[in-house]
């Protein structure tokens, strides 16, 4: 098992092997079989993520007889597989019989992209024949299941009565590879042997570098195709992506036909059986007119709506119920992409019969897999998009940190590059690969704050909540204070709050266009010193009550869009860097300044400051989180600067 474990683990975090948890592994004795649960990532499996089962009994369903109903017989089936566990817990893999066939003790059945170029490939059979010979066997497509397991186990026994081998490598057509051998090193040796001869064949990889296209309109159809697509789930998330490899395949329907229909089942569970493709409009308000005229024939003729949308020469838009199932639609599709660049070498790329798509888009047991790998814990803002500026450090960071803790999409924004990023990374690495995305942002500048949203709009589709939080102060009497130091606090957290509130609600009314009842929300990080007056700090305590005004004139004029935008009125964040750095913070600057009266150290002003509030302690930011919870969760209050000071201030 442990070997097992290491093993699965190595194949299922790289990504020439596996994509979406995807793959099988398993390991046997002559009484149990060991093999991966459904829906069960490689990557991250423990011992309990593996279903033991009886092999004897696995043995005995070939003696059964079911319904020539394939609804019916794969239920039947799923039954005496299920009687089978020697232990209750997770569902085993749809292709535990295949995986007990092979005698060896262990079985390691994938789908990279590489071997997927042969198998589904118009001349897959013929090349596997010149590049294996008689040491692998071609399975011709087939229902998945029982039946293909019948057709795999025939023809393993035919295989050994023709060579006297016990077969190690079976390709099935438009499916995957399985290789089985007695210890780890042999299915690594055999592995390393099916990559060296399928590579040899390849002229080059496909190139998956940048390319130029015209993000601003993708950023323009991406919230419209957010709320259109978003169906009875508690989330919607849209994500853009192109490169020179997609682009060649985009360009016309002709050069779309290569990936326009699935390869693999893994396809089918993860991006559907259908894609959508539309020409490229001159303007976005054609393209929503096109765009919601091809969903609504799209419904009708399949169903259920596309999870890949692609606009010719533009790019291709992966939907997920969170950003998850996006980008693992986005990761199949590019898988696709591979298949297919990767299939020439062997005539051309070969997608599914339409019986067999037929057969995995009404099976139950896909259809659990790709449930349970969509599954996900809701929190209290499960699946929200929200820009947090200013949340590097300090108070923003925390703020980021408690909201994608509750389910989440966090941007976050900031000027210092280098610190986002790092933050962003843990943030994405503890609660799901891109939850968080750092964006450099100089929230004064015009240019950088468009650029920050268009990032946001194409990495998720949109925007639901903007926190302003980015802010600075600059204490000083009004002897000590210069006209540059006024405008950079003004530019900071006034004429920025003005550019950011701009520019998210481009997006936001595109939103509501096309979701009239969807509510959003613009949240400024105000402050304690918005409601009163702060000696000797008059040039922050005056951009804050200028950011309230703010809020109260934003409130009435997007109201009717269902924004709602309200201020929340911290109390000093004593505890973080704004206050305790020890070269630039509020305590050393008042201090210096002399605001507090008889003080002289800085635990003086700290102790001061800790007397005026009512509570006896500095605010803290799950404090202001519920603040903020509390602003997106009523819907019949707007406008409002709401004091979260431990009694500090108090509305009057």
């Amino acid at each position: 098992m442990k070997n097992l474990i290491e093993m699965s683990h190595r194949y299922g975090a790289n990504p020439a092997y596996v994509l979406a948890g995807g793959g099988n592994t398993s390991v046997k004795d002559e009484e149990c079989l060991y093999i991966k649960g459904s829906g069960t990532s490689l990557a991250t499996i423990t011992e309990e993520g593996f279903v033991k089962m009886d092999r004897k009994r696995l043995d005995a369903i070939w003696n059964n007889t079911y319904s020539e109903d394939a609804k019916i017989r794969e239920s039947q089936v799923l039954g005496d597989m299920m009687g089978a566990m020697l232990d209750l817990g997770k569902r085993p893999s749809v292709e535990t019989f295949l995986h007990n066939l092979f005698p060896q003790k262990y079985v390691v059945h994938l789908h990279p992209a590489l071997v997927n170029g042969l198998t589904c490939s118009a001349e897959g059979k013929s090349a596997m024949e010149k590049l294996f010979g008689k040491d692998a066997i071609w399975v011709e497509e087939s229902e998945p299941g029982f039946v293909l397991a019948k057709t795999v186990r025939e023809a393993l026994i035919a295989y050994e009565k023709e060579t006297g081998k016990v077969p190690s490598l079976v390709f099935l057509q438009n499916h995957g590879v399985f290789v089985a051998a007695d210890t780890v090193e042999g299915i690594d040796a055999i592995y390393e042997k099916i990559f060296e001869a399928i590579g040899d064949k390849q002229a080059a990889e496909p190139d998956f570098s940048p390319v130029e296209t015209d993000y601003a309109f993708a950023a323009e159809i991406a919230p419209m195709l957010r709320m259109a697509l978003w169906g009875d789930g508690a989330g919607s998330v849209v994500t853009f992506f192109t490169n020179k490899a997609v682009a060649g395949f985009i360009q016309n329907e002709n050069t779309f036909a290569a990936v326009a229909k699935p390869f693999t089942p893994d396809h089918i569970v993860y991006c559907k059986a259908s894609y959508l493709f539309v020409e490229k409009a001159e303007t976005a308000e054609e393209q929503y007119a096109i765009l919601t005229e091809k969903l609504d024939a799209f419904r009708k003729e399949n169903g259920y709506l596309p999870r890949i949308v692609v606009i010719a020469g533009l790019g291709v838009f992966a939907h997920g119920i969170s950003k998850k199932t996006a980008d693992t639609a986005k990761a199949l599709f590019l898988d696709a992409v591979k298949i297919a660049s990767y299939a020439s070498a062997f005539g051309g790329s070969r997608s599914m019969g339409e019986h067999f798509v037929d057969f995995i888009v009404n099976w139950e047991a896909e259809s659990y897999r790709g449930n349970v790998a969509a599954a996900a814990n809701r929190g209290r803002v499960h699946e929200k998009i929200m820009v947090v500026t200013g949340s590097a450090q300090g108070f923003g960071q925390g703020v980021a940190e408690e909201i994608i803790a509750e389910g989440a999409n966090v941007v976050i924004a900031d000027l210092n590059e280098a610190l986002a990023k790092e933050n962003a990374g843990k943030l994405s690495e503890k609660h799901g690969a891109g939850k968080a995305l750092a964006v450099k942002v100089d929230v004064g500048t015009e240019e950088s704050v468009q650029e920050m949203y268009m990032q946001t709009v194409l990495a998720y589709g949109g925007i639901d909540v903007l926190i302003n939080n980015a802010g600075i102060v600059r204490a000083g009497t009004l002897e000590e204070m210069t006209v540059p130091m006024m405008d950079l606090v003004t530019k900071v957290n006034y004429t920025a709050y003005f550019l950011c509130v701009k520019y998210a609600v481009k997006y936001m009314k595109i939103q509501n266009r096309f979701a009239p009842e969807y509510f959003m929300d613009i949240i400024q990080i105000n402050s304690k010193s918005g409601l009163a007056g702060s000696n000797k700090n008059f040039a922050y305590a005056g951009s804050k009550f200028g950011g309230i005004g703010l809020t109260q004139s934003f409130a009435l004029e997007l109201t009717p869009f269902n924004i709602k935008v309200n201020s929340v009125c911290p109390g000093n964040f004593l505890e973080g860097p704004l206050w305790m750095d020890p070269e630039k913070g509020l305590f050393v600057q008042y201090l210096n300044a002399g605001k507090v009266p008889g003080a002289k150290t800085v635990d003086d002003v700290r102790r001061f400051y800790e007397s005026k509030v009512p509570m006896n302690r500095g605010c803290r930011v799950p404090d202001v989180t519920r603040a903020i919870y509390y602003c997106m969760e009523q819907e019949y209050e707007t406008g409002q600067a709401i004091p979260v000071t431990g009694g500090q201030e108090m509305l009057k």
